[in-house]
């Protein structure tokens, strides 16, 4: 299966899709399936698609998503820089208002983007080392964060296009409605 991997197009399509998108997740909600089953299914597209397409010539993520960064994080990426940690911190992030304990780059796209690759790639942040999360367990309890990634990463965004082919089956009746639930990620 062909992926897409224009920006453009999968912005675009993304937003034309918002409300399939979301009809999609409840109808994931409410479908039948073990937790494993599903994040085996996830991980399989996941595995075929990351396969076709080279982050580097995207880096998409870098400029529009701002990864949560823990004490850790700081102290090993301060380390890759041989900076201070509190000189890291002045320099370079500010506390995360939504995460009590997280921090955020003080600047968009990332302060250490260069030419699509990460400046200081051996110590980045685990945020960013695991981006887009879609190889972790339960799929299911992140669908939120992967609506709203499908317009930034061409990786979810082929992804949930592809689950959706998958597992919204012939017996789905596009007319039917899905409660579609706002308030739970």
């Amino acid at each position: 299966m062909s992926v897409e991997t224009d920006l453009k197009i999968i912005e675009r399509i993304s937003k034309e899709k918002e409300i399939e998108n979301w009809e999609f997740r409840a109808f994931l909600k409410q479908l039948d399936i073990e937790e494993e089953d599903l994040d085996s299914t996830v991980h399989q597209i996941y595995n075929d698609v990351l396969l076709k397409i080279d982050c580097t010539k995207c880096a998409n993520c870098c400029k529009q998503v701002r990864p949560i960064l823990d004490e850790k994080d700081i102290s090993r990426f301060a380390f890759g820089f041989k900076m201070k940690i509190q000189e890291f911190k002045d320099k370079y992030i500010t506390k995360d208002k939504d995460e009590p304990e997280g921090y955020i780059f003080n600047k968009m796209p990332c302060p250490f983007l260069k030419d699509n690759l990460c400046v200081n790639y051996k110590h980045r942040p685990v945020d960013c080392s695991s981006y887009p999360h879609l190889h972790k367990e339960e799929f299911l309890s992140r669908t939120w964060s992967v609506i709203e990634n499908c317009s930034v990463c061409p990786i979810v965004f082929n992804l949930y296009e592809r689950l959706k082919i998958e597992l919204w089956h012939s017996d789905y009746d596009d007319n039917e409605e899905y409660d579609i639930d706002d308030s739970t990620p």
